[in-house]
């Protein structure tokens, strides 16, 4: 028989501008899904590490980030 220890998934997110929107309001609405999806994690009580957050050039934004697998422990990932 096997069980999970710890677990975790890195992910690499492009949280990307709307083409439909203008540049301004698009950079803002960007900002603000990131906000809110760290909100989500938050509120989920998922335990999670950013290990970088770059906005790009054109203000889109690229957050790499390691974070818990569903419920499963996290062990040493997130030291």
């Amino acid at each position: 028989m096997k069980r999970i220890k710890a677990a975790c998934i890195c992910q690499t997110l492009h949280f990307m501008l709307k083409e439909d929107l203008g540049h301004d309001y698009a950079v803002k609405k960007v900002r603000e899904e990131v906000e809110q999806y760290k909100k989500t994690l938050d509120r989920n009580h998922t335990q999670y590490r950013i290990v970088e957050e770059t906005e790009q050039a054109d203000g889109s934004v690229i957050i790499k980030i390691i974070k818990q697998y569903n419920t499963s422990p996290v062990g040493d990932y997130l030291n």
